[in-house]
């Protein structure tokens, strides 16, 4: 009972005072009936087992009585006794290296979640940093003797026991834990308590600094009012536009620059006087209640007359601005007009003074003329500016413009000078007149020259141009037709004299009427870039280049005629090489069938006609070299002749090759006569069946003649079997059959000679009577040098049962007879 009392704070019956049996009992029921009252159920608890020392039942009861009354009141956020401790320590251990509190057992067996609940509230008993996760007791001993020693909570546990123990007695645990939270609950209610007085004190704080702000944002803003009327108001115009414009330009950087931020303040000055009041109300404040005449309508009302008179400071600028607008426009347009007409006359008097036209041309007194015309139809159009320059003027008079002195005097000005181009203009038109009458008569003169000069020049031109004209020729005609056009042109020399002395006389005809009437010649003809000093230039040279022509072909006439010495020369030998050629080859296409006796025979007679063809290779060889004369001495045709070198070069190698391949063609006959063991009667026969039926007599047959051959040697023929004989005997399709592929079919088909199918039956054996072989097969019974070939083309053999390397003798065999692809 007196347990209870210190641990729920209240006062329980008085006890029994007797140590009876049944005192002890009714002094247990007296304390199971408190524990019972405040809201605890006991089962199977009852006053006889505790009286008789039943530990169990003992024990159970002690730890309802700390639940109760020591851990049943902690909460945290709405959570189960337990789970408010737990989450109590989790949230205080937190920020503790190695401390993570998950538990009431194992989670404070290191000491560590014990330092850092006592450290985290009172820092200055004990110094977390010098503990070591590896030291449990130590850290344990260390808060058991801390909180005994400062907190008043008693040692419950021992250190060995925690640490040498697998899992912590948890009830042991959370009832020590316990200790702690209601030790150092009494600090957390202190500080809440100290937390709602500042959070008090804040709010007013604040709010007391929304009035003051509100008060001087109020009087500034009235202030700069007061401020700004009056300099609205002053309506006091100026006199120049640009003066007006600065007023306005200030008036648009009071609104751009200087209201914008008064306007944003009294923004915020409603919106500051509405959340103090809000915030007021809230806190249960009295309203705010500003000075006499700042409040919020004091402030709308001052607002509201600043913009009526803004508004008419606004409308007053507007209209002043127009007013003067007007004024300077018209004098902008009068300067602008006297600019443009003082820019047009400027020079124009010194220009109507000249005398230029008294040493130019006819064709510069026409243009002068047309140009002065035009200058007077410039004039007349220039009159409505003036014009108008002067009604300008008189409105600006009218208006009392501030500088009409000024428009007047410039106004005068342009009038006189005006005058005075109207009588120099007629003055220039007169002598314009006067001086192209003079000019015409010599002008008719220099455009008689220049017809007569022009076409006499071209002349000149074209005879220069064909006697230094470059000529190549290729033959003594060619030359003969050069000397008579020569000739030709030569004839034509005196009449061409003649034509010049006309053209000359014309130009000494001008030179007397200009000294006659004293008139300035310039020296050039409108008409013309040509001078009497050109004609004669040109006349000199013409007589100069004649003798010159003269000699040049007579040069070429020598060279043509020894270039056809050579032609000649060359076509001498070509006209014997040529046809001699063409004869050893008819010759040597006919060989092979003419010639009868045996291979042999046939080879000595080839050899010998091969020895006569080399031997004239010396008549080919001169022939080169007229070759390389004629070449050298650019010949390129020769009318003498149709044989040119490189038909003579390729006759001639045609030559070497045809007698070199028929001598190859017997050779072969021999090498398969020797290798099949065919008689020479044999290949007699199948000579004499081939130039049957070799029509064209050109060594080969038609595949129609072949045909026609082996129907006539007993072959029964049909499509399928011809066609699988052609492609033997023409493999790449050429469309004729050689005696030679004719010989090589016949020898296969009359001589004993090995097949695909023999060749795998060999390996067959070699291997056993297996389908593959292997290398050690190959190189057992086959020579080195003949197994390594075998084994170097040889590919894998494909399939089961067989070794490591098998290779693959059926496909090898197939493509010794071109029956497969490898």
């Amino acid at each position: 009972m007196l347990l209870l009392e210190v641990i729920s704070g209240e006062r329980l019956p008085k006890p029994d005072k007797g140590k009876m049996r049944f005192h002890k009992i009714a002094n247990v029921n007296k304390a199971l009936d408190f524990i019972c009252s405040k809201g605890v159920k006991l089962v199977s608890i009852g006053a006889e087992e505790i009286v008789d020392g039943n530990g169990k039942m003992t024990l159970g009861m002690i730890w309802t009585i700390i639940l109760r009354f020591a851990i049943q009141d902690i909460s945290v956020e709405e959570t189960s006794a337990k789970e408010g401790l737990l989450l109590w320590c989790q949230r205080k251990t937190a920020p503790y290296r190695n401390v993570n509190v998950q538990n009431f057992h194992i989670s404070w067996k290191d000491g560590l979640a014990l330092c850092a609940l006592i450290h985290r509230h009172r820092p200055d008993l004990i110094d977390y940093s010098k503990l070591r996760k590896d030291d449990p007791i130590g850290n344990l001993n260390t808060a058991f003797e801390v909180a005994e020693k400062f907190l008043d909570i008693p040692k419950m546990l021992d250190a060995e026991d925690i640490v040498n123990t697998p899992k912590p007695d948890e009830k042991a645990i959370m009832t020590y834990v316990s200790c702690f939270y209601h030790a150092f609950a009494g600090a957390e209610q202190a500080e809440t308590a100290a937390n709602r007085i500042c959070k008090v004190l804040a709010v007013n704080q604040e709010n007391e600094k929304l009035m003051e702000e509100y008060e001087k944002l109020a009087s500034e803003l009235l202030e700069w009012i007061r401020r700004t009327i009056p300099w609205l108001e002053n309506r006091v115009a100026e006199q120049t536009m640009r003066s007006m414009q600065q007023k306005l330009e200030d008036f648009r950087d009071y609104r751009r620059i200087h209201k914008p931020p008064r306007v944003q303040e009294k923004c915020q000055l409603e919106i500051n006087f509405n959340t103090l009041q809000t915030k007021l109300r809230l806190s249960n404040r009295p309203a705010f209640m500003p000075s006499e005449g700042k409040m919020v309508s004091d402030i709308a009302n001052a607002w509201k007359g600043l913009e009526q008179v803004e508004k008419g400071y606004e409308e007053w600028l507007l209209t002043e601005i127009r007013r003067l607008e007007r004024l300077d426009h018209l004098a902008e347009k009068f300067k602008q007009k006297c600019s443009m007409h003082e820019s047009w006359t400027g020079g124009r008097e010194d220009l109507l003074s000249q005398k230029d036209y008294e040493s130019a041309s006819l064709m510069e007194i026409r243009a002068l003329m047309r140009k002065h015309e035009a200058f007077e139809s410039d004039l007349a159009a220039h009159q409505d500016r003036v014009e108008q320059i002067a009604a300008i003027a008189q409105e600006l008079n009218e208006l009392d413009y501030h500088d009409a002195a000024t428009v007047n005097a410039r106004c005068q000005g342009i009038c006189d000078q005006w005058d005075n181009l109207g009588t120099l203009t007629q003055k220039r038109r007169d002598s314009l007149e006067r001086v192209e009458k003079l000019w015409e008569t010599i002008d008719q003169l220099y455009l008689e020259f220049a017809k007569r000069a022009a076409p006499f020049n071209n002349w000149m031109d074209g005879a220069m141009e064909d006697l230094q004209d470059m000529f190549i020729v290729h033959s003594i005609e060619e030359i003969q037709s050069l000397i008579t056009a020569h000739d030709q042109f030569k004839a034509t020399l005196p009449e061409a004299d003649k034509e010049r002395m006309a053209t000359m006389g014309i130009h000494n005809e001008i030179l007397k009427i200009a000294q006659t009437y004293g008139i300035k010649l310039s020296g050039i003809n409108p008409y013309t870039n040509l001078s009497p000093q050109d004609i004669s230039n040109k006349w000199d040279a013409v007589k100069h280049l004649v003798p010159l022509r003269d000699q040049m072909l007579q040069e070429e006439v020598a060279r043509q005629q020894a270039n056809e010495r050579l032609r000649r020369q060359f076509a001498a030998q070509a006209n014997i090489i040529g046809p001699w050629i063409q004869t050893k080859m008819e010759e040597i296409s006919h060989v092979s069938v003419d010639i009868a006796g045996s291979l042999e025979e046939q080879m000595n007679s080839l050899k010998q006609y091969e020895q006569n063809i080399i031997n004239y290779k010396s008549n080919i060889d001169k022939l080169e070299g007229d070759h390389q004369l004629s070449q050298e001495s650019l010949i390129f045709d020769n009318k003498h002749t149709n044989y040119t070198m490189e038909h003579v070069r390729v006759g001639w190698e045609q030559l070497l090759t045809t007698i070199a391949r028929t001598i190859n063609e017997v050779e072969n006959q021999i090498l398969t006569r020797d290798a099949k063991g065919i008689s020479q009667e044999q290949l007699n026969e199948f000579r004499a069946s081939f130039n049957h039926f070799d029509r064209k007599r050109n060594g080969m047959m038609d595949p129609d003649d072949f045909r026609a051959c082996l129907i006539s040697m007993g072959y029964d023929l049909g499509e399928v079997e011809f066609a699988r004989i052609m492609t033997l005997v023409d493999p790449n399709n050429t469309g004729v059959v050689t005696f030679q592929a004719f010989i090589d079919f016949m020898t296969r088909e009359t001589a004993e000679t090995d097949t695909a199918e023999q060749v795998m039956a060999s390996f067959k054996i070699l291997a056993s009577d297996k389908n593959y072989i292997t290398v050690d097969e190959l190189r057992r019974e086959l020579p080195p040098e003949q197994a390594e070939y075998c084994i170097s083309r040889m590919t894998r053999f494909i399939g089961t049962d067989c070794p490591t390397g098998a290779l693959d003798y059926i496909s090898f065999s197939s493509a010794l007879y071109g029956e497969s692809d490898l």
